[in-house]
């Protein structure tokens, strides 16, 4: 009898063994799903978007291999991502991702942070929390050197222009500002607008300041026009600063702001220069 019991005890004991370790298997998966429980710090960028980031054959420059690809990923955004990265203690992973698909990977897990030169608008901390700035930029036109719009300093002379911007962005919605402007159809990264902007499609593009500058380092044929004080777009804080993406609530905000915090300005617009000279010329 006592046999029985001692029997009845050990597989019973193994079945509770078993169901243990099979749940903490399931936590397990659940915690590195939601980028937690290892040391990776995955962050997500189009790597498209120079000098914010771009992609690469190499790892030149301080480039980063993207995960699950042969390429590598380089730009203001991951000198940025690097930073952070050593400062969390964590080793950086890239993940490459559509600019739509950003927020849906935050949120699903598959990241633990944007770093794609995305602004803190209202309507995406609806979904997602944001650090402080690691940069603030202003708008500016890219359009043909020598041609119609070069000499142009307010929004208001590209009236009758062929005009877009980026999908998704704020950029698009203040072309609405230029009046009687031909507002064309957005579309989805910077190289697809050049190549458009040079087969003469569009007239001109919005950017930030940074692509601008990338574009006429890129092509002698573009030129960057900066608006006069007042006449260029009405934009707001918002808008015109860049910072990092996370989940609502992440312990990481905390930890990333003291990261940042730690960047001075003089290092931020070294950064920005070494990126604009380095990005690909293919760009």
């Amino acid at each position: 009898m006592k046999r029985k019991i001692s029997i009845l005890f050990a597989v019973s004991l193994l079945l509770l063994v078993m169901l243990f370790s099979g749940c903490t298997k399931k936590l397990d998966e659940a915690s590195t799903v939601a980028g937690e429980g290892d040391n990776t710090f995955k962050v997500g960028l189009e790597a498209g978007y120079p000098p914010f980031n771009w992609t690469q054959m190499d790892d030149s420059n301080g480039a980063v291999k993207i995960q699950n690809a042969a390429e590598y990923a380089g730009g203001y955004d991951v000198e940025i991502a690097k930073i952070i990265a050593k400062s969390l203690g964590k080793e950086l992973v890239i993940v490459k991702t559509e600019w739509d698909g950003l927020i849906p990977a935050l949120n699903s897990g598959k990241i633990d942070a944007i770093i794609a030169g995305m602004s803190p608008t209202a309507e995406r901390k609806e979904s997602i929390d944001f650090s402080d700035s690691y940069y603030t930029s202003d708008l500016v036109m890219v359009v043909k050197k020598g041609g119609k719009y070069d000499g142009a300093i307010s929004i208001q002379d590209f009236k009758g222009a062929k005009i877009t911007a980026q999908l998704n962005t704020f950029h698009y919605t203040v072309i609405d500002q230029i009046e009687g402007v031909q507002k064309q159809a957005a579309m989805d990264n910077f190289p697809a607008m050049r190549v458009a902007l040079e087969s003469g499609i569009i007239d001109g593009y919005v950017s930030e300041r940074p692509e601008g500058v990338s574009a006429e380092a890129a092509n002698s044929n573009f030129k960057m026009v900066e608006f006069a004080p007042g006449k260029g777009f009405k934009t707001s804080p918002e808008d015109t600063t860049v910072a990092v993406g996370l989940r609502k609530g992440s312990e990481l905000t905390a930890k990333i702001n003291e990261a940042l915090a730690k960047i001075s300005e003089e290092q931020r617009k070294e950064i920005m220069e070494n990126a604009i000279k380095n990005q690909p010329a293919s760009e």
